[in-house]
């Protein structure tokens, strides 16, 4: 049987037809990655997650959007911190969680990458712009930055991809104070951490890039294998 991976979902105002309501959304690019990797993808649907949906399933992917609310870590939002969805940070953080508890197979993307974070105890920054030295990671609506990123020799990310990998980046903030429990595995040349894994754990690894983009789905075959 393929192994059921749940990825998290948004939910936005969306249009479509006549209707303009309130919608359950996700790229179509993360359930074809899983797919495509051998998953069964389930979407989880904000507001309704429960320990005991992720109890029912092999993997978990928490999927790229809006920033975390910075209350999470102890924070005022800054001025470019401006679109937050509080419903799906404590949706997520339910199902980060349990995954964890249980040492479920877990791929965080971008979005994902910060909540795991922050769910672990470290914070974000939250306007990477402000950072002195630090280029391009957000070129704008819609569009994605290209970038390589070097990973740490003797981790997870390095046997998955070698020691460089061309990436899509479309993320204004960026891990901070990283959670003891994680480790970061790649890097930007500006020297942005764009990966962080959880050694010890069966599969625990996430990156600020978003890899569903494109055709290069390693990171997915990986996790699906580790949920098989």
């Amino acid at each position: 049987m393929r192994p059921l991976i749940g990825i998290t979902t948004y939910r936005e105002q969306a249009r479509w037809g006549t209707w303009d309501v309130p919608a359950i959304l996700l790229p179509a690019a993360y359930a074809d990655a899983v797919a495509g990797a051998g998953g069964e993808p389930v979407l989880l649907p904000t507001g309704a997650i429960g320990s005991e949906v992720v109890a029912r399933l092999d993997g978990l992917v928490v999927s790229g959007g809006a920033d975390v609310d910075p209350a999470r870590y102890g924070q005022p939002a800054g001025p470019r911190t401006t679109v937050l969805r509080p419903e799906r940070d404590e949706s997520e953080l339910l199902a980060l969680r349990a995954a964890l508890d249980r040492d479920l197979p877990l791929l965080a993307i971008c979005r994902g990458m910060q909540l795991l974070n922050v769910a672990l105890g470290g914070d974000l920054v939250q306007h990477l712009p402000d950072v002195e030295d630090t280029g391009i990671h957000d070129p704008g609506p819609g569009r994605y930055q290209g970038r390589e990123v070097r990973t740490e020799p003797g981790s997870e990310l390095h046997r998955l991809l070698g020691p460089t990998a061309a990436v899509a980046c479309h993320h204004h903030q960026a891990l901070g104070r990283i959670a003891p429990e994680l480790t970061p595995s790649a890097w930007a040349e500006d020297g942005v951490v764009e990966a962080v894994e959880a050694v010890g754990r069966r599969f625990c690894l996430a990156v600020q890039w978003h890899p569903e983009e494109g055709l290069d789905h390693r990171l997915f075959a990986a996790h699906v294998a580790a949920a098989g």
